[in-house]
């Protein structure tokens, strides 16, 4: 599931989060909807249980930069940003 949160209390910038573990099925429709619907002024942290390295084409091809951290054995945490 998604939702909005706001990041840092000095900027404005907001913070959607996607957990793709939490979708049933293929995770792909629902992170693409959701980079469609990102702000210029907004940032997607996508969590997932492994690297998602097939994304990271999808995300250059389409403006974005990310910055992926490991934060677990099984969690990754991909903070997307457009350019």
């Amino acid at each position: 599931m998604s939702h909005d949160t706001t990041s840092g209390a000095t900027d404005e910038q907001s913070t959607r989060e996607l957990d793709a573990r939490e979708i049933d099925g293929e995770p792909f429709g629902a992170i693409t909807s959701a980079l469609a619907d990102l702000g210029d002024d907004e940032t997607l942290v996508l969590y997932n249980s492994f690297e998602p390295e097939p994304l990271y084409g999808v995300l250059d091809q389409r403006g974005f930069d990310h910055e992926t951290e490991r934060v677990a054995p099984d969690e990754w945490r991909v903070e997307i940003e457009p350019r």
